[in-house]
């Protein structure tokens, strides 16, 4: 198995910044994309931010200028700096993978994190 562990959430005022943390362990073979997704309550998950094996990233229109999203390859590991953070970024932050494992590195398979709250108060 593959277990994506996520760090940062919180409560912040609105303007404020937090720094989300994500780390992938377990028999890895590869990684591909790594990225976040958000779900606030009575809404669907969405993309927030996605980033290649390469560090190419891209944005959900909606963070774009205010989020910043990298990597750790060498300690797969996917990092997610939000600032300027407003209400309606309140929500349940998950972290992605896509992945494969020992003994079949050719088979990825996307994998979720638990998910972490973060709150932004008006």
């Amino acid at each position: 198995q593959v277990q994506l562990v996520e760090s940062g959430g919180g409560l912040v005022q609105a303007g404020g910044s937090l720094r989300l943390s994500c780390v992938a362990s377990g028999i890895i073979a590869s990684i591909n994309d790594m990225g976040w997704y958000r779900q606030a309550p009575g809404h669907e998950r969405e993309l927030v931010a996605v980033i290649s094996r390469n560090g190419n990233p891209n944005y959900a229109d909606s963070v774009k200028g205010r989020f910043t999203i990298s990597r750790d390859n060498a300690n797969n590991a996917v990092y997610l700096q939000m600032n300027s953070l407003k209400p309606e970024d309140t929500a349940v932050y998950y972290c992605n993978a896509d992945a494969s494992r020992w003994p079949d590195p050719s088979r990825h398979f996307q994998h979720w994190g638990q998910g972490t709250l973060v709150t932004v108060s008006s």
